[in-house]
């Protein structure tokens, strides 16, 4: 076919029809053709492509399989939050929110919509004149990662709405899963190739999601379901019903069952006859969602800090089953804490292989009377982690053992101790290779030291072959170490020693946040920070003196002492130090001038996240609270503000819109706006 108009004519109906099967088959599971017949359509199109460059389209089906792998995800700012719901477990608690429901819309007549609640991975697709152009996670609900690449491999997803005339903007929530005969093959193939099987299918599907090779993720059986919009323009809804029925019609797969009720004791009803059909859905359903179904009261219901208040999910009980106590081992975690772990017969729960579960400590045990050899009943907690609920005392035939912790650490045979006040045994000697593993996975995540690249294998391996001991040897490390590892590349290699250069500027309190000291968040991190500038003044504080700084309790005071008299981690800090680890408070850039003011910050501001707003605050003296009280001087509402705005007005204190909150901070944060957005940040 030499006629270009021609070439463009037949691309574009090969491209339609392509689609229109993938539908059929991923979607309505009512084929028209065989395998042979569709990869004679695709071999077609590849041809004609690859022969009219100049036809190129993202959303072509042959585009479903990227090229090369990615080196990280961008993070990108959702355009409408992507809020999670409030969870209830009772049918009592589900009465008392339609009564909230009816006090916050007195009068109205409205309605209610039961869907299946899908235990997946959040996402947000955005289709722009019907072409899909960005897929990104939850990520914190205000930015997420872009995974574009990898959610264009999901065949019953389609690159293009089926409507001749899309909307500007349309952008879906949803979750994408992994259907339960497909992860069981997955798994199946795994244990054959020697590799460790996935614990369930939405772990399997997060970390699917999160691969960089999109081509391997395309050998993943990912599915999605969507339930929701973020952004819209060109098209409006007027019930959640609407919205359901028409993300099908563009051609998005939506639950194949809902329920409409006009009454909360329709809904209780309902219900049951959903968990009743949990296994009937291809997908994990660990309960159901409660909408109201009239979009128009959304508003008015309003949002908490981080749910809407017109939506709520109920979660049903763990499914439970019984099986044999076969050993008891012992894992070592971050901080040193001896976990005992419960080495199960192999039996079935909630669709996945159970092997293990967890037996939280000692007391746990001795309190549950669990002994090796035990018929014991185990469940889901969340659906996700498996716990021995209870012995079957009755099934006892006198042949079980008692088990004891070990006196000894069982991976380094150190010295382990049991503090005041705590149930758990902690190994003592910081150099033991499990808590140095865990450790170093710590210090190098995004909240705290951030190096890229330098993931659980790799820190496996570099503290197997002796390369690593603690934090501070991952800068002594060159490109010849590196390349010693297994699956290390010339690129991959330079990618992590990039990374671990430029951790040595992060924020003091980043590297605070890493050293991993027991009770430390993030909060209590940037605190610290700003209240000693570097870490010689903290090292030398004493418990009263922590004490005495607003937000850091007794608790934090004495584990941040304790850990600075433990002469190893001052030997780690003293070799962070000579590494040039930055380990000193920036100086304010504009002064003082907000000492003494406290902010309340809530809703979703437009021009900079939420963590940046409290980071330009105390640049500049400032204090952010988590609460309002009368102490607030400050309440910065941004869109979607909850009920800390209601707590503000009632106590009188000034609320600040975001133009007043960027005026107020000064003409400086103004520029630093404008260059970012120039610079592509996105703030």
């Amino acid at each position: 076919m030499t006629n270009q108009a021609e070439a463009k004519t037949r691309i574009d109906a090969l491209r339609t029809e392509i689609e229109r099967h993938n539908h059929l088959y991923y979607i309505e599971a009512r084929p028209e053709i065989g395998d042979r017949e569709y990869d004679r359509l695709l071999r077609e199109l590849e041809e004609l492509e690859k022969a009219h460059p100049e036809f190129y389209s993202p959303a072509s089906p042959t585009q479903r399989v990227g090229g090369a792998p990615i080196e990280r995800f961008e993070s990108v700012r959702h355009a409408v939050p992507m809020m999670s719901l409030a969870n209830t477990y009772s049918k009592e608690e589900l009465v008392e929110f339609d009564l909230r429901v009816q006090k916050l819309i007195p009068g109205e007549a409205y309605s209610y919509i039961l869907e299946p609640k899908i235990d997946g991975v959040a996402i947000s697709l955005r289709y722009e004149q019907g072409e899909l152009v960005r897929a990104l996670t939850r990520g914190d609900g205000t930015t997420g990662d872009d995974v574009t690449a990898n959610v264009r491999t999901i065949r019953s997803i389609p690159l293009r709405l089926e409507d001749m005339l899309p909307p500007a903007v349309l952008e879906v929530r949803g979750e994408v899963y992994m259907d339960t005969a497909g992860f069981a093959k997955l798994n199946a193939h795994r244990q054959e190739t020697g590799l460790e099987p996935f614990a369930n299918p939405r772990n399997a599907c997060a970390g699917s999601l999160k691969l960089l090779d999109a081509r391997e993720v395309a050998r993943r059986p990912l599915d999605a379901l969507f339930y929701g919009t973020g952004e819209l323009a060109g098209i409006g809804f007027e019930t959640h019903e609407q919205v359901l029925r028409s993300l099908s019609a563009y051609g998005l797969r939506t639950t194949a069952r809902y329920w409409l009720a006009s009454s909360i004791d329709a809904v209780l009803g309902q219900l049951d006859e959903l968990e009743g059909l949990r296994h009937a859905f291809p997908f994990q359903m660990d309960g159901a969602v409660l909408k109201v179904n009239e979009r128009r009261f959304h508003e008015r219901l309003g949002y908490t800090a981080k749910s809407p208040r017109w939506a709520v999910a109920y979660k049903y009980e763990p499914e439970q089953a019984e099986t044999t106590l076969l050993d008891i081992t012992v894992q070592v975690g971050r901080t040193g804490v001896l976990t005992p772990v419960a080495e199960l017969e192999p039996v079935l729960l909630a669709g996945t292989t159970v092997r293990r579960a967890t037996l939280h400590n000692e007391e746990e045990i001795r309190r549950k009377d669990i002994r090796i050899g035990d018929k014991v009943v185990i469940e889901k907690a969340g659906e996700i982690i498996p716990a021995v609920v209870r012995v079957v005392e009755e099934r006892r035939t006198g042949a079980e053992r008692d088990f004891a912790m070990p006196q000894t650490c069982p991976v380094c045979g150190g010295e382990v101790v049991k503090r005041d006040g705590e149930v758990a045994l902690r190994c003592t000697n910081l150099q033991c290779p499990a808590q140095v593993k865990n450790w170093l996975t710590h210090f190098a995540s995004r909240s705290a030291m951030d190096i890229d690249g330098l993931g659980e294998s790799l820190v496996e391996q570099l503290v197997d072959v002796g390369l690593v001991r603690n934090p501070a040897d991952l800068y002594q490390l060159d490109r010849d170490d590196l390349l010693r590892l297994e699956r290390m590349g010339d690129k991959s290699a330079a990618n992590l020693l990039k990374g671990i250069e430029q951790s040595r500027q992060r924020p003091f309190e980043c590297l605070l946040l890493g050293l991993g000291i027991r009770h430390v968040g993030k909060g209590a991190a940037i605190v610290l920070a700003n209240e000693f500038k570097d870490i010689d003044a903290l090292m030398e504080a004493d418990a009263p003196q922590l004490e005495s700084i607003r937000d850091i309790g007794p608790v934090v005071a004495h584990s941040v002492v304790g850990y600075f008299q433990d002469p190893q981690a001052r030997t780690t800090v003293e070799a962070l130090r000579k590494a040039g680890v930055n380990m000193h408070q920036a100086a304010a850039e504009a002064g003082n001038e907000l000492e003494g003011v406290t902010f309340v910050l809530t809703g979703t501001l437009e021009s900079m996240g939420r963590e940046e707003a409290g980071e330009r605050i105390r640049a500049r003296g400032g204090k952010v609270s988590s609460s309002v009280s009368k102490n607030t001087s400050y309440l910065v509402a941004g869109a979607s503000a909850g009920s800390k705005l209601d707590k503000a007005e009632e106590l009188g204190v000034t609320v600040l819109d975001e133009a007043q909150f960027i005026a107020l901070l000064g003409s400086e944060v103004q520029r630093a706006d404008r260059q970012a957005g120039q610079m592509g940040f996105g703030f």
